[in-house]
């Protein structure tokens, strides 16, 4: 596939800059599939799409503040984002470092008392770097003190309260990106859905640079998504198979469950990129928000409904619908639902 068939024209206007408040109030096109009219509503109206037999999988990963703003002894500033631990004392990690091309190996950076060495450049943009944080001090602690949650790049304005970027489920802090489609979700509306007769389950996958990194080929199928981490609990995963239909809150938890149902491996890594005319083995419907133009999450999105995903999306831009991580939501039909 020619990646400008993911393409379109996505006006800067469309972009929401901050979350809607409350959560809740975002709205929501409802997709009925082909050939049907969609509806629009609002996120609470999923709780009259699901009823009993149905369950609806959350991916409970929390955000790390993980961009660190640093000085070199000379006074420059740089900046560095981690990724993903490289041992188990969470000391070396892998990271994007900008810029770049200032920063050698060796080079010493600080905070505080937070200090980090830039290592090896590990290709592709990323690096080695080993963190020292103060004596007795939880990675967490050392994070939450020096750290900031790394918002999208094209979201310009400031947040004022953190916790917007996470959901209100979220748990183990590890991703370095919000499961967005989460972000909608309060604790009233998933009662609504239990309410209904739905289950709701977690699963696990560490959003990092699989997920966020465009796709700069010109074949989709010459992209290579990253390796991310995910874990499908025993219990989710005998839930979906039970299921009458399971409804996937984000393409992370797509990648999570399709993962799980490809490889019979509930916990590990995937470099699962789905993409053109594959099956789906878990999921029927997909609640999910707007994205990037040449994004690998609207790749996803063209596999689960096809080519019509394009009229979804010039319905959304033509009633005013809020795009990207702060933006609005649909809930989408594939084949299966």
């Amino acid at each position: 596939m020619d990646t400008a068939a993911v393409d379109y024209h996505l006006p800067a206007s469309a972009i929401a800059q901050v979350p809607i408040e409350p959560r809740d109030a975002a709205r929501l096109l409802l997709d009925r599939g082909p050939g049907q009219p969609v509806r629009h509503g609002h996120i609470p109206d999923l709780v009259g799409e699901v009823g009993p037999g149905d369950v609806v999988v959350v991916n409970t990963t929390r955000v790390l503040p993980a961009r660190l703003h640093l000085t070199k002894a000379t006074g420059g500033t740089v900046e560095v984002l981690l990724l993903e631990p490289m041992d188990p004392a969470e000391e070396r990690w892998e990271a994007l470092v900008r810029p770049g091309r200032k920063v050698p190996p060796g080079t010493e950076l600080s905070a505080g008392d937070l200090g980090v060495t830039v290592l090896d450049d590990l290709g592709e943009g990323r690096r080695a770097v080993e963190v020292h944080r103060p004596d007795g001090q939880s990675l967490i602690d050392t994070l939450a003190e020096h750290g900031q949650v790394p918002l999208p790049p094209y979201i310009t304005a400031r947040l004022a309260d953190p916790e917007r970027y996470q959901t209100t489920y979220a748990e183990r802090a590890a991703s370095v990106a919000a499961p967005t489609a989460g972000l909608h979700l309060t604790a009233e509306v998933l009662d609504g859905v239990r309410a209904a007769g739905a289950e709701v389950h977690p699963v696990e996958l560490v959003v990092g640079l699989g997920t966020f990194r465009p796709i700069a080929t010109d074949r989709v199928e010459d992209h290579r998504m990253h390796g991310e981490r995910y874990r499908v609990p025993a219990t989710t995963m005998e839930a979906c198979q039970s299921a009458r239909r399971v409804v996937a809150v984000g393409t992370t938890t797509v990648r999570a469950l399709e993962s799980a149902a490809a490889t019979g491996s509930l916990e590990g890594r995937t470099d699962l990129f789905i993409h053109g005319a594959r099956p789906f083995a878990a999921v029927d419907l997909l609640l999910t928000n707007f994205h990037q133009p040449r994004s690998s999450l609207l790749v996803l999105i063209d596999a689960f409904v096809g080519p019509r995903w394009r009229a979804l999306y010039e319905e959304a831009l033509a009633n005013g619908y809020r795009f990207l991580s702060f933006g609005d939501a649909m809930l989408l039909r594939g084949e299966r639902g």
